[in-house]
């Protein structure tokens, strides 16, 4: 007997957090490649990487902390 799988669409909050992580995760492949590189203006290159992955962080960190704050809602509303 098959186990029947159910799938459901991600939320707007879910799809935005998986963004959020794919870009932070293109940012560190990108900080990857600009490490192996050296170049004369590496060190700009660097720098510009080190910026894009700190604000990725957050970006993603918020993402994170406002869909737990929205899922506790839902627990919440579904255990009244």
């Amino acid at each position: 007997m098959k186990p029947e799988l159910s799938y459901r669409q991600l939320t707007r909050g879910e799809k935005e957090t998986e963004t959020e992580a794919a870009r932070l995760i293109e940012h560190i492949e990108e900080a990857l490649s600009a490490v192996a590189i050296r170049s004369t203006d590496s060190a700009d290159s660097l720098d510009a990487v080190a910026d894009r992955i700190e604000r990725a962080a957050r970006d993603l960190s918020a993402g994170l902390r406002e869909l737990a704050d929205q899922r506790r809602l839902a627990e919440k509303a579904v255990g009244q």
